[in-house]
Order: C-alpha cells, then sequence, then structure tokens
C-alpha cells in the first residue's frame, strides 16, 4: 500500500486557489486510477483507493484545512502500519518553484509551508518524499493572499500542464521508486 497525499483547504471557497494544487494532483489521479470509485471520509480525509499498474494506492485530500494536514496524514500511517521514507507522498504547492515547474525530493525542510510542517511535526520526520508544484512568488501580494487566490489567466495553461505532470511522476513513484521518477521529471525550467 502507497498513500499519496494532495495538500489543500476543503471546501467551494478553495477550489482552483494556488494552495490547492495538490487537491487538483489527487483528483487527476483518481480520474486516471480509479474510475468509477467512489470517494469517502475516512482519517479526516477524503480517500480513494486506486490501483497503479497492479500497485494499491491510498488517495487522500485531508479536510483539516491546510495547517492541520498532519492530523489526517499520521492518521493513515499509522492504521496501514506505513513508512515515510517508502510509502508516503505528498503533494504541495510551493511559491518558491516558477509556476508550471515541479520538483520531487525524497525530503528535506518544510520552506516554510504550514501544511508540511505539520506533517513533519506529526510523523516526527522530515524524511518523507514530497512533490512540490510550482505557482510563483507572490511579489507585493501577501503571500496568505496570494496562494489562497486563483490562477491568473497567464498561470492557468502553465499549472494544468504542471499537475498533469505532476499526476505522472507520482505514478511513476508509485510504480518505479523515488530515483527513477526524480531522474525522469526533475528537469530544469527553460525560458
Amino acid at each position: 500500500m502507497k498513500l499519496v497525499v494532495g495538500l489543500g483547504n476543503p471546501g467551494p471557497a478553495y477550489e482552483g486557489t494556488r494552495h490547492n494544487v495538490g487537491f487538483d494532483v489527487v483528483a487527476r489521479l483518481a480520474r486516471r486510477h480509479a474510475p468509477g470509485e467512489t470517494a469517502r471520509t475516512r482519517f479526516h480525509a477524503v480517500v480513494i483507493e486506486a490501483v497503479v499498474d497492479g500497485e494499491k494506492v491510498l488517495l487522500l485530500q485531508p479536510t483539516t484545512f491546510m495547517n492541520l494536514s498532519g492530523t489526517s496524514v499520521a492518521e493513515a500511517m499509522r492504521f496501514y502500519k506505513l513508512s515515510p521514507e517508502e510509502d508516503l507522498l505528498v503533494l504541495v504547492d510551493d511559491v518558491a518553484l516558477p509556476c508550471g515547474q515541479i520538483r520531487l525530493r525524497g525530503g528535506g525542510g518544510a520552506g516554510g509551508h504550514n501544511g508540511l510542517s505539520d506533517i513533519q511535526q506529526k510523523l516526527g520526520t522530515d524524511a518523507y518524499p514530497r512533490l512540490r508544484i510550482g505557482i510563483d512568488r507572490p511579489g507585493p501580494i501577501p503571500q496568505r493572499d496570494y496562494v489562497l487566490g486563483k490562477f491568473r489567466p497567464d498561470q492557468r495553461e502553465l499549472v494544468e500542464s504542471a499537475c498533469d505532470e505532476a499526476a505522472e511522476a507520482a505514478a511513476c513513484w508509485v510504480t518505479e521508486g523515488l530515483s527513477t521518477a526524480m531522474n525522469r521529471f526533475n528537469r530544469k525550467q527553460t525560458a
């Protein structure tokens, strides 16, 4: 069993916001690898069971709001007795990456992201894979307002492509492992 967690905030007010790209990637994975499966509520999250090339995967969207995402992740990890290093992938927005770029890493700090900070605190480790989806720096806009805002038209096409690529990268992580997925999907953005 693998656990793929998309971070975001629940509810219609947050749909399509920059902070919810993790939710968007999980939705793509569900459409591709769990067509017809019914989402249910468990672990303070919306969960869908999927199968990626024969591998069982639990797709999870925490309903605890971003800053308390670790509660949901820790509950699912404990229930299934999963290893953070081997069995967990977190999909998250990143203001430090250009819009349209993704980056997969095996661990590291939270980079100021409250959702990652809470997961790290609840799991007691930062050694878990995360796939960051670039949303651009906020510029003069306060970061909180920026991440809770909708994508500009010039960002929309870039982020749609990045979310598709992130879904492919997550599926690759499930079936071929972290090293292969990193080698295949961590490319420098060209101008």
